[in-house]
């Protein structure tokens, strides 16, 4: 008899995406209007990609996959949305008002270096990163994918902060965005991503404490080069490349051994890999003597 084992994180495959329609490029194209339109000028383009009928309505309310299990209840939506990081948006937590700001339609994303030429746009809720890698098929010499988000300081006021290095850029490593956890995000709570949350695409690297989670994507660079992050390139002494996978290396100014729940006025001690090492420890072994602080 032949036994099927499911992992603790993976889901039924009839909950999955369709097979057709992660296949079919065309149609996935038109949906999203990201085909091209020989129109001019740039007005009359935006405007007919504007009338296109929203390609995301059909997959929301998404519903709550059953096969998670946590340790803690769900963070309620109204926190979440309210108390965020967008340092493009400004330094402090409170940046949901100044967040609608971001223009969401059209949204290019480039996928470029050690690659195949090609790009596409795809109207999930979420998908595995390692999705993207096997489309953009890097080249074996690539051992990086670099992030970046957006540039606009007419929209964005914290980019106009000029001692920032701007834009965001965050990088992982091959394996880690191959990992069946790395995610690529475009729904929470059920619905669209908010813009204050990293509309339209953001990352989520689970076991990495909310670190590398880079918003509003629009860049991916597959590299041979170790990329600086946007806090290394700030910061060096205190940011480093791995991103803080050991809570048990103290961040130079202050512990990482525990973590405040948000919203339910809660500490508790900060599992290494966020409880995920069954799942990542190996992507780190022979790493010791490497820095993996925040």
């Amino acid at each position: 008899m032949h036994v099927i084992r499911r992992r603790g994180w993976e889901i039924p495959e009839h909950l999955a995406t369709p097979e057709h329609l992660f296949l079919n490029r065309r149609a996935l194209l038109a949906a999203t209007g990201a085909a091209a339109l020989s129109l001019s000028p740039k007005i009359a383009l935006a405007q007919r990609i504007s009338d296109l009928p929203d390609p995301t309505k059909d997959l929301y309310p998404a519903s709550r996959n059953e096969k998670y299990t946590l340790d803690r209840p769900i963070t309620d939506e109204k926190i979440n949305t309210s108390y965020n990081n967008f340092y493009e948006f400004g330094s402090s937590k409170s940046v949901a008002k100044a967040a609608q700001a971001l223009k969401l339609r059209p949204w290019t994303i480039k996928i470029d270096g050690m690659v195949e030429a090609w790009s596409m746009a795809i109207p999930w809720s979420g998908f595995p990163f390692a999705k993207l890698v096997e489309l953009a098929k890097p080249l074996s010499s690539a051992k990086y994918v670099r992030m970046e988000t957006f540039l606009d300081p007419s929209l964005a006021p914290g980019q106009k902060q000029t001692w920032y290095p701007w834009p965001y850029v965050e990088g992982l490593t091959i394996a880690e965005a191959t990992n069946e956890l790395a995610f690529l995000v475009t729904g929470a709570y059920g619905k669209p991503v908010s813009k204050v949350q990293g509309a339209p695409l953001r990352l989520a690297v689970p076991w990495k404490y909310g670190f590398k989670s880079i918003k509003s994507i629009v860049r991916f660079n597959f590299t041979d080069q170790r990329p600086k992050s946007y806090w290394e390139a700030l910061q060096a002494a205190e940011y480093g490349f791995w991103a803080n996978v050991n809570p048990q290396v103290p961040h130079p100014r202050w512990s990482q051994a525990t973590e405040e729940v948000i919203g339910r006025n809660e500490r508790r001690p900060t599992l290494i890999f966020n409880g995920y090492g069954e799942y990542v420890a190996d992507l780190y072994r022979g790493l010791e003597k490497e820095r993996l602080w925040a």
